[in-house]
């Protein structure tokens, strides 16, 4: 992100890489977003967009919270605080070169970096582990696991015997969170359940008081659960656990709660770690051999060993904040003194708690209503505030002008040198020649078919920019029935110092490469220029034969209207800038708006298909009426069969629209009957990014072409409108 100070642009100069999104992140982002660093842009590497909070999921387990009760939305607190998101899975660091290497898409160069991973139970330590059962981290894998569990008790009951390996607080916390949710499900019968609690040290808690202590123990004996200390786990299988005395556990579910493992990649990636693969950084919290990485949370080694707690975390995360700014600044850092001490506060399955700390102990339904206060505080302050949705008929505040400058020929010739393109037949002159212009030469007996498409950046990941818009921009050549074959690319970068803008170019370049190459198409060239915000479009080229070509004005009587994906992304992108989403939506858009054409038209074109559309800016309504007017005929159109992402009727009633929205409401004149706007109607106005096909059919083939389209992956695919001759032409009934 650009800052804007007095009509002014100020330049990236700076690349702050934050890796996870720990207890200690969500302080650092939201510190930069209240008090922002002129010229440093802050971009999240996360592989899950909702981050949990450790504290309350017990809570989650037993049933007293829901899923968002306890996780932040990293989206939305980034979208807030002007920081990126890109979510992605790091597997290592280039330190040589200051990159973050990610799976399954290009590199992230960094002039300061900070990793805040948390830890995982270390399953290699017990043979078996990995295999058999789930651990407690990563939180959203246990728990997706968890849900299946519970959802399948709840709708058949049936014995469930439960093993949990770990006597710490996490372990003790899940078992009784388990039991307590178990035995209250529908239907439940206390009877099929049961539990066992294995530790390898002489006593459960050992960091707590006697007092404690004793109290678990009864509170465990109270719950059924059984509790084998100073027993060590020296296998899994699918039949259960194998101890040290070579006695057997049986269980149907084995949940680890062992002592935490490291990722592998700091080590692989050559930073200095301690013996089980943690960090080490000093007192300043910075790497020991890497002066531009941070550590912090669990993934850090201290130079004084600290229990590995989200306490700490939670504490660290406003001097990780003030060291990283003061890097940046080259000032000083100071130094980091973790807490010799904590009050520990631990459920017991239902609404009640204990208060731990040294001597003390406190344990009632109290200790939990302080504790629930405490954590949902946390989170609140984590729960950005959404920017007001923009009234009609104002311009989005959002919007600036450009300042236009060509990109400069070295460093588009370092990223050129990274472009792979398809050698496809019938390019005289490529990317290759380093022509003015690229030639082409038509397959005989073709046309060919153009198309241009160019918009502003709706997401602040370059890569998946590139993604989508060239998919978005290829849409039209499918619509036609043309086979795509070529690109021009044209391609606006925010001003920034030369490696910033190399970096953002190179992002955006491949992440259209990558599209391209997916749909069989050559890039033969394009133009770069510098800009205020980030902007990528492409001129697209196919070819059909004059037999293949599917166009708008070929609807008639009896074709049944389909279309192949859901709609829904104006709204949510729309409410995205403002930070008035959730995640979850916006992923589930971004896959939706990756979906290709390409099978969609090959299924299409097997069941008979006479005409064609995507469906993009004009909404629904608009590319409907275009081809009724096309093909002067009316249809029945069904809003309550078009398919709708997940998070659009939401966004819609709360005001968030996209800023062709309001135009788009011309379309309206076509409807029959006058009608007030309505939450069904303003769909049908919604501007689609890399929106789905809306093709015709023969009536009589359109669910068997439904049902091929869901089997091929656009499961959304479903019948919206029927032509019918006694509709006015250009006219629609809803129904």
């Amino acid at each position: 992100m650009n800052h804007l100070h007095a009509g002014t642009i100020e330049p990236i100069r700076h690349e702050l890489l934050l890796i996870g999104g720990g207890h200690s992140h969500v302080a650092v982002i939201r510190h930069f977003g209240m008090h922002p660093l002129p010229g440093l842009r802050v971009t999240v590497l996360s592989r899950d967009v909702h981050t949990p909070y450790s504290g309350m999921l017990p809570g989650l387990i037993a049933g007293h919270y829901e899923f968002d009760d306890c996780h932040i939305d990293l989206r939305a607190l980034c979208q807030a605080n002007g920081a990126s998101l890109i979510q992605g899975t790091v597997i290592g660091i280039d330190r040589e070169r200051q990159q973050v290497l990610l799976e399954d898409r290009p590199a992230l160069r960094y002039d300061w970096v900070s990793v805040n991973i948390g830890s995982r139970p270390a399953l290699h330590t017990i043979p078996g582990a990995g295999e058999h059962g789930i651990a407690v981290k990563p939180i959203d894998r246990f728990l997706a696991h968890w849900h299946a569990v519970t959802g399948e008790l709840a709708h058949q009951p049936r014995a469930c015997r439960i093993a949990i390996v770990g006597g710490g607080a996490a372990g003790i916390e899940v078992a009784l969170a388990c039991m307590h949710r178990l035995r209250t499900l529908p239907g439940a019968n206390a009877a099929l359940v049961s539990c066992d609690l294995v530790c390898a040290a002489p006593r459960l808690l050992e960091s707590h008081n006697a007092r404690v202590r004793a109290f678990f123990d009864k509170r465990l004996a109270a719950a059924g659960i059984k509790v084998h200390c100073a027993h060590r786990v020296i296998e899994a299988d699918d039949r259960g656990l194998v101890l040290g005395d070579g006695a057997r556990i049986a269980a149907d579910l084995i949940i680890w709660a062992i002592h935490a493992g490291a990722a592998s990649w700091p080590r692989d990636s050559g930073i200095a770690c301690d013996q089980e693969g943690f960090i080490r950084v000093d007192q300043s919290l910075r790497s020991v051999n890497e002066p531009r990485l941070f550590a912090v949370g669990d993934i850090a080694a201290l130079p004084l060993p600290v229990a590995k707690s989200g306490v700490y975390a939670v504490r660290a995360g406003m001097i990780l904040a003030g060291n990283l700014r003061r890097a940046v600044l080259g000032k000083p850092l100071r130094v980091y003194r973790p807490q010799t001490g904590f009050l520990s506060l631990l459920t017991t399955g239902e609404r009640h708690a204990v208060a731990s700390r040294g001597r003390l102990f406190a344990a009632g339904r109290w200790v939990w209503r302080w504790k629930n206060h405490i954590d949902r505080a946390f989170m609140a302050r984590y729960r950005p505030q959404p920017a007001a949705p923009t009234p009609r008929g104002e311009e989005p505040a959002m919007r600036c002008g450009g300042c236009a400058a060509k990109v400069g020929s070295e460093m588009l010739g370092r990223v050129l040198a990274d472009v792979h393109t398809l050698r496809r037949e019938g390019i005289v002159h490529g990317l290759a020649s380093a022509e003015d212009a690229a030639v082409l030469l038509p397959p005989a007996g073709q046309q060919l078919v153009q198309s241009v498409d160019y918009f502003r950046a709706f997401i602040d990941d370059p890569y998946l920019l590139g993604r989508i818009a060239a998919l978005h921009c290829l849409g039209d050549l499918y619509a036609m029935g043309a086979r795509p074959h070529s690109a021009l690319a044209i391609a606006t970068i925010p001003w920034a110092v030369p490696a910033v803008m190399e970096q953002s170019l190179h992002q955006l370049m491949q992440g259209a490469l990558r599209t391209l190459e997916h749909e069989q198409v050559t890039l033969l060239g394009g133009h770069s220029n510098e800009g205020a915000e980030l902007a990528f479009g492409l001129s697209v080229n196919g070819y059909a034969m004059p037999q293949q070509l599917l166009l708008k004005s070929a609807l008639r009587s009896g074709h049944a209207l389909i279309l192949t994906k859901a709609i829904g992304t104006g709204t949510l992108l729309a409410a995205n800038q403002a930070a008035a989403t959730e995640g979850r939506w916006i992923e589930q858009a971004i896959a939706n708006m990756l979906l290709s054409p390409r099978v969609a038209l090959e299924i299409l074109r097997a069941h008979g298909v006479a005409a064609c559309t995507d469906v993009t800016g004009f909404g629904v309504l608009g590319h409907l009426q275009e081809m009724l007017r096309a093909s002067e005929i009316g249809a029945h159109l069904r809003p309550a069969a078009i398919p709708v992402l997940p998070g659009a009727h939401q966004c819609l009633a709360r005001g968030y629209r996209s800023s062709l929205h309001h135009a788009n409401r011309i379309y309206l004149d076509s409807l029959t009957e006058r009608i007030e706007p309505s939450k069904d109607t303003d769909l049908l106005l919604d501007p689609q990014t890399a929106g789905g096909l809306l093709a015709a059919v023969p009536a009589e083939q359109a669910e068997r072409c439904v049902a091929a389209l869901q089997g091929a992956g656009y499961p959304d695919a479903a019948i919206i409108a029927a032509c019918d001759p006694q509709i006015s032409a250009g006219r629609v009934a809803l129904c």
